[in-house]
């Protein structure tokens, strides 16, 4: 099946897939989607996607996506918020329907009272994850923090450019004798750029896959560019396969970083390929 049939299988009727890329027509083919479970996975998004916008409008755009769960970014909840604002913060988004999943990208420097504010941040929120990157030299904090809270740690990978962890192996290296609260946030897009095979990065990291950051590219290269998910080169159909035949129980959240300030039609499209791929299966 070719991108055009998962649109179809994914609630996109053929007079919207004429359509494509407009706001009005896209968001009437989804208006009323299924619970974003399927094979059990979780599907959801990542708040980054609506940085350009206020909690309460990313709360009724990942809604209006189809998402099931939502990783919350600084931008819809600040880190110097107060324990009520967090509280208040988890309960819109729960009366909308979703699951808050995890919190993050965090960046974490070796300062135990830094480090300590991030978790206090998670557990006031009820985050049971923390999507981060801290430095090399702050592992052994957080992972005494990790162990105190409860609270596991979900190391992103950055791909090229990033000088900790540019792959998701990288942080597979610094955590597999660590605690089991210790683990991964593979993002896929910068696994490709880096050149590597997703699906057998997924398997070698299986055991600490604490959540994952799905997205598409335009190249496997350094230069490559965020796209709709099915218009760009990444195996979408093998990823979501290995997810389900991993029987994967985390966070697979859509992370959607073009056109910033209008990223619906493209968060809309990459959903409904999404569905397709996995109704499918």
């Amino acid at each position: 099946m070719d991108r055009r049939h998962f649109l179809k299988a994914g609630s996109f009727g053929s007079a919207t897939l004429a359509f494509v890329g407009t706001r009005d027509a896209l968001v009437a083919a989804v208006a009323k989607p299924p619970r974003a479970a399927y094979h059990g996975l979780k599907l959801g998004i990542a708040s980054y996607t609506f940085r350009k916008f206020t909690l309460d409008q990313a709360i009724a755009m990942a809604t209006q996506a189809g998402a099931g769960y939502i990783s919350l970014k600084d931008f819809h909840l600040p880190y110097k918020s107060t324990p009520a604002e967090r509280q208040e913060a988890r309960k819109k988004i729960e009366n909308a329907g979703l699951v808050l999943i995890s919190g993050g990208v965090v960046y974490m420097k070796n300062n135990q009272e830094e480090v300590r504010n991030f978790f206090e941040y998670a557990k006031d929120a009820g985050m049971p994850t923390v999507v981060s990157s801290p430095d090399i030299d702050a592992l052994d904090t957080v992972e005494k923090m990790a162990k105190e809270y409860n609270i596991r740690i979900a190391i992103h990978n950055h791909g090229p450019g990033d000088k900790k962890y540019p792959s998701p192996l990288d942080v597979l290296s610094l955590v597999k004798d660590r605690d089991e609260r210790m683990g991964i946030c593979i993002d896929v897009g910068h696994t490709v750029r880096l050149g590597e095979d997703p699906v057998d990065v997924i398997n070698q990291c299986a055991a600490r896959l604490y959540d994952f950051h799905i997205k598409d590219v335009t190249e496997a290269a350094p230069k490559g560019k965020a796209t709709e998910v099915g218009l760009g080169v990444i195996d979408i159909v093998g990823v979501l396969k290995t997810l389900v035949q991993l029987q994967y129980a985390f966070h697979v959240g859509l992370e959607y970083e073009d056109k910033e300030n209008d990223p619906m039609p493209g968060v809309l499209e990459s959903f409904g390929y999404m569905r397709g791929v996995l109704a499918a299966i």
